[in-house]
């Protein structure tokens, strides 16, 4: 029996508070990465293992599980069906498609970080044996005879142990399976991975998509005011996600906080960044603290273009970003103060910075 939803634990790879997007019936934008996806399986070309890479909350995952759907209900690529498709889609009323949504498909796996249920919080990476057990997939015959789907979601979760797991499969996979990897930061994949993935970049949405997409989650989020809708959606660098994160009850307000601290960096108002951290203290404001960060790093983008002028300063700025995400991801797994984070991240860009005159 299914359990309440009150009950089921949360999902790595979901929004909190918005429909997961295995739900999804339409796919918003990136029409051209759905018709390379569909001719290359109509033309009998698709590759084993794709690398869909793009910018966070852009419909990497949503394309992904549309594919896998086309595929078990399409399980052969030279059917009148797939010769007459126009795009990915399917009804989610079939069989096949119910299956999947319900993760009840015997023929697919989702690699993801999994709930603890005893600590109440998600594994901190996707570990070697999440990998294992996921691939185990591949190890049996299919269950409907078509193909076998495993979805990784996403690459940047994997440790070292599980990328390398995942590699030996993509290496020697077997006939009729297929893997498809999520990733906010293709760059980042280990190149072994890279190199034998075909590898499809989405591009960020634009901002009528944004607003088109969130009006189709459902309540809340079609029920918001359509002029903050808006106004998330011109301030959310073409991301679904940074949009709903400005939306969302834990959020509010922060959102021009952060624009207008980050406005003024590298030397900003000491008052105003004593805000913002207080206000990214809570553990509710998860959505405003990634917001926070993904602005900060697109500041650091540009101030990188407008000052490197050497290749020390390059390898300055370079090491700032770095250990700025890196203290950013230990922040979270290891519960510590994101207020002393905050103030330490402003504190260190102003000591790589020269003082105003």
């Amino acid at each position: 029996m299914r359990r309440p939803e009150a009950e089921e634990a949360p999902e790595s790879d979901a929004v909190r508070g918005a429909p997961h997007p295995r739900h999804a019936e339409r796919l918003i934008g990136h029409k051209n990465a759905e018709a390379e996806m569909l001719s290359a399986y109509r033309e009998g070309r698709l590759a084993h293992a794709w690398l869909i890479g793009g910018p966070e909350g852009v419909g990497k995952a949503t394309l992904a599980w549309r594919f896998a759907r086309f595929l078990f209900a399409n399980p052969d690529p030279a059917a009148p069906g797939v010769r007459s498709a126009r795009d990915l889609s399917v009804d989610l009323k079939i069989a096949a498609a119910r299956h999947l949504t319900a993760l009840a498909h015997p023929d697919f796996s989702l690699v993801r970080r999994v709930w603890q249920t005893d600590k109440k919080e998600f594994f901190t990476e996707i570990r070697v044996e999440d990998v294992r057990d996921a691939l185990q997939v591949f190890q049996m015959s299919a269950a409907f005879g078509g193909w076998r789907v495993c979805l990784v979601d996403c690459a940047e979760d994997l440790n070292r142990n599980g990328a390398n797991a995942l590699l030996k499969m993509i290496e020697e996979p077997p006939a009729r399976s297929l893997i498809l990897i999520v990733s906010h930061r293709p760059g980042q994949v280990l190149p072994t991975i890279r190199s034998r993935c075909r590898r499809l970049r989405l591009d960020p949405l634009t901002e009528t998509e944004i607003v088109d997409v969130i009006g189709g989650l459902g309540p809340p989020w079609s029920d918001a005011d359509p002029a903050a809708v808006a106004r998330a959606a011109k301030r959310a660098n073409g991301s679904v996600r940074e949009a709903m994160g400005r939306l969302s009850p834990d959020s509010e307000g922060v959102g021009a906080l952060i624009d207008s601290t980050i406005a003024g960096l590298p030397h900003p108002d000491p008052r105003g960044v004593a805000r913002l951290a207080e206000a990214l203290a809570g553990r509710a404001s998860s959505e405003a603290f990634e917001a926070f960060h993904r602005e900060l790093y697109e500041w650091l983008a540009g101030y990188a273009a407008r000052t490197v002028s050497s290749p020390a300063k390059a390898w300055e700025i370079g090491s700032l970003w770095d250990r700025i995400r890196a203290a950013a991801r230990e922040t979270e797994a290891l519960n510590l103060d994101r207020k002393l984070h905050v103030l330490a991240v402003f504190a260190e860009i102003a000591a790589t910075a020269p003082r105003r005159r």
